[in-house]
């Protein structure tokens, strides 16, 4: 119980920090409110995501599609090229994702949180390298990115803990962690301030899902 009234709180002073700074911004300079609206936006969005994500929430993919979409435009316009791209992807997994959970609703039978198996994770594993290598090239050689090595990993991850996440593995909470944390780090880089605090509550937020969503297992 605990848990939950500690995320309720957390929650809700995000919310309420989110709005004074809505209020501050439009106040004091609006020009800070037409540079950083798109951050802001997102960061909403990104709000009721993981608690949704939290709460095994079918709903989150909808709200997941439009904080994607709103993505596609902030990280093109801050260099983020592998992260813009990432959103597609993202957005076709937002598809795939509800469709799978809503059809084990339809049945009255939710999709079940397991385990990944053990061979499943070693290829996936293997795949976000592969991807990690890949992707740091693509940027290396045909964009003007500054940040390749960081922005290849979070979007090579990122594949693999959507994918975790639609497949409802609870292992997908390891693939996050690792993947804010960095994330954090990079936004504050690029100037993304409001979406890198985002990924910091995301940090602790995932860690609090990876038990919730221990409990709900078979053996939980």
């Amino acid at each position: 119980m605990w848990i939950a009234a500690s995320l309720r709180c957390a929650s809700l002073l995000a919310m309420t920090l989110t709005l004074i700074l809505y209020l501050l911004t439009f106040i004091f300079s609006m020009e800070f409110l037409q540079n950083h609206w798109l951050d802001i936006t997102t960061t909403a969005l990104g709000l009721a995501y993981i608690l949704l994500e939290y709460k095994a929430s079918v709903w989150m993919w909808v709200v997941g599609f439009f904080m994607q979409s709103l993505g596609i435009v902030l990280y093109y316009q801050k260099g983020l090229y592998a992260d813009c791209g990432m959103e597609f992807y993202y957005l076709a997994m937002t598809v795939y994702g509800f469709i799978a959970w809503m059809r084990h609703s339809s049945r009255k039978k939710d999709l079940p949180i397991r385990h990944m198996p053990r061979k499943t994770a070693l290829v996936w594993v293997g795949l976000g390298l592969a991807f990690w290598l890949a992707i740091y090239l693509i940027l290396s050689n045909f964009t003007d990115s500054r940040v390749p090595v960081a922005d290849a990993f979070t979007t090579a991850f990122s594949i693999v803990g959507i994918w975790a996440l639609a497949r409802k593995y609870i292992e997908q909470w390891f693939v996050w962690i690792i993947v804010d944390i960095v994330t954090c780090a990079l936004y504050f880089y690029k100037d993304i301030p409001f979406k890198a605090s985002l990924y910091g509550l995301y940090v602790i937020i995932a860690v609090f899902g990876y038990f919730k969503w221990k409990k709900s297992l078979p053996n939980g």
